[in-house]
């Protein structure tokens, strides 16, 4: 790195929104190879039953129209508990993607177990333990093992074709039970965000909120949904 761009922050390239390149992905940084992501087909029962089960969080990579996005950042409640919350600068823009896998892994340890000793995903939880959300988020903008693995990643697919924030309109999100509530975990917002009161099932309550969104046209139809699910291998 030359003089001139060492102190330069790291411009998270993006990621495509591709199943394949987020598993290969979580699993180098420390999430055990018995979970995977997956990749929703559609909103249809037959379609969502494709999933291995138990699904523990949907991950959503949504499009916004330009009057919305205003009005989705102001939501959210910074009260509203879950184990793991952290915001998202503009400097995180472009990793709001692993930010949500984060989100998703964090929040469902009682299930997903121990990660890999000594990983990536390991040792950021420890560090950041304690911290509130915007001190996670500093963290995260400036951990170099995580930097190393986010541009090998990029790389792969067509992501490494969209390089300029302006070329990015789709932000990720993920959504997961806390307690009885589906919780979408965004760290544009102002905090968690209570989705869905008495959720039963992460999977199919966070398709009906993606559709009546859908249907309040704070998304747009380009959009792909992707879940933190067990691995068929």
């Amino acid at each position: 790195m030359s003089e001139e761009n060492k102190d330069m922050p790291f411009a998270w390239p993006p990621l495509e929104s591709n199943p394949e390149i987020f598993t290969s992905y979580m699993h180098e940084i420390g999430l055990p190879k018995e979970w995977a992501v997956g990749e929703l087909f559609g909103f249809d029962e037959d379609l969502l039953a494709f999933l291995p089960q138990p699904v523990l969080a949907v991950i959503a990579n949504v499009e916004r129209p330009g009057e919305k996005r205003a009005e989705d950042r102001a939501r959210g409640d910074a009260q509203v508990a879950a184990p793991f919350y952290m915001k998202q600068t503009g400097t995180l823009d472009n990793a709001c993607g692993v930010i949500a896998c984060i989100h998703a892994i964090y929040n469902n340890l009682d299930s997903i177990g121990s990660l890999g000793e000594g990983s990536v995903l390991a040792n950021h939880l420890a560090a950041t333990q304690g911290l509130s959300p915007e001190e996670r988020c500093a963290a995260l903008e400036s951990n170099t093992a995580f930097q190393t693995v986010h541009k090998g990643k990029a790389l792969q697919g067509q992501s490494g074709l969209c390089s300029e924030q302006s070329d990015v309109h789709h932000h990720f999100v993920a959504f997961v039970r806390v307690g009885d509530n589906l919780v979408e975990l965004d760290g544009t917002k102002q905090g968690p965000l209570i989705a869905r009161e008495g959720c039963t099932d992460v999977l199919r309550d966070s398709v009906k909120v993606v559709q009546e969104r859908l249907a309040e046209g704070l998304y747009t139809d380009r959009l792909s949904l992707m879940a933190l699910n067990a691995n068929a291998m």
